[in-house]
């Protein structure tokens, strides 16, 4: 058995060797940029990143020198700075949805920017469901997702089809457009819905949003989005430091094609060398074990690449060198 004092010293002895051969990265982490941080009596330091004097996004230019934005602007900053899981998280998977939404978004007419709306809503988790009943990556309501072209019912419900689900956020981004002239009040509407942020534009008589008078969580709603775009430009000034080979990869997919229903898709899955779980999480929008075709609508059904199946970390790219530091 070994003695309490000498394990104490052995494992101290290992720590400062770990750490020892983390420096080099840790020290590339710490240096930000950001001015001096102080001594501090304790191993780390709580800092508060800085604030910019002006935040470009969609085109437009908004100036923080105004104390109640940027007192917004510094208080969502500081949320992503210390919500570390889920900020950590959404940057991994930044890396496999962001070159799925990216040339939607370009094709469809809409602002890079507004890819900041998923990361926001769900922290760019295709699974996401919240207590108000909204699904999926772009956390679209049933009636809404319905009003944009989305097939939801008990077999089937593309909120969860990351790319019918991101077509579905453009068209109502666009029309939310044509009302406002303005992509922040598009994303406010988006939180409150457009009859809501009409009003308030109306009552208040203001021009956009960020000038209005709204309910807490519409209010920060705005500037999680530019913090979530300043924060994804150089995680690195928030202290997030992530290697490549953490970050999650793009799945490549193959396609069949069916327009008949689907009895088991336990044997469907079998049939293409795939466990049900792996079958599901490429499919997320077929609901239950079956798929329910009476209509005998054409359904795309992703099988993924047998190599996408397994971690292979030295073959993972960053999507935005920024994210990475090695």
């Amino acid at each position: 058995m070994i003695k309490p004092h000498l394990f104490s010293r052995t494992l101290y002895a290992l720590l400062l060797l770990a750490a020892g051969a983390a420096l080099p990265a840790l020290y590339a982490c710490l240096s930000t940029g950001e001015r001096d941080v102080p001594q501090s009596q304790l191993p780390f330091a709580t800092v508060s990143p800085d604030v910019p004097d002006a935040v470009a996004f969609a085109g437009d230019t908004l100036r923080l020198d105004r104390a109640d934005l940027r007192e917004r602007m510094d208080r969502e900053q500081c949320a992503f700075t210390y919500m570390h899981a889920s900020t950590l998280l959404a940057l991994k998977r930044a890396n496999r949805y962001f070159p799925v939404i990216e040339p939607i978004l370009r094709q469809e007419g809409v602002p890079d920017d507004l890819k900041y709306l998923a990361v926001i809503e769900s922290s760019l988790d295709e699974r996401a469901y919240s207590p108000a009943h909204a699904a999926g990556l772009w956390q679209f309501i049933e009636a809404t997702g319905r009003q944009y072209g989305l097939e939801v019912n008990d077999h089937i419900d593309e909120r969860y089809h990351v790319e019918k689900a991101t077509r579905a956020a453009c068209r109502y981004l666009k029309d939310a457009y044509a009302r406002y002239g303005d992509w922040l009040t598009v994303a406010a509407s988006y939180n409150a819905g457009q009859g809501r942020i009409s009003r308030e534009l109306e009552r208040q008589e203001a021009d956009r949003a960020t000038d209005l008078w709204l309910n807490k969580e519409t209010t920060r709603y705005m500037f999680r989005l530019l913090a979530a775009k300043e924060l994804f430009a150089n995680p690195r000034r928030f202290g997030f430091c992530l290697r490549r080979s953490q970050l999650y990869p793009p799945v490549k997919y193959t396609y069949v094609e069916v327009d008949t229903p689907i009895a088991s898709l336990t044997d469907f899955a079998r049939e293409h060398g795939l466990l049900v779980r792996q079958l599901k999480e490429a499919n997320p929008w077929i609901q239950g074990y079956t798929l329910q075709n009476r209509s005998r609508r054409r359904y795309r059904i992703a099988i993924p690449d047998s190599a996408s199946l397994h971690y292979r970390p030295q073959d993972t790219r960053p999507h935005d060198p920024a994210w990475v530091i090695d």
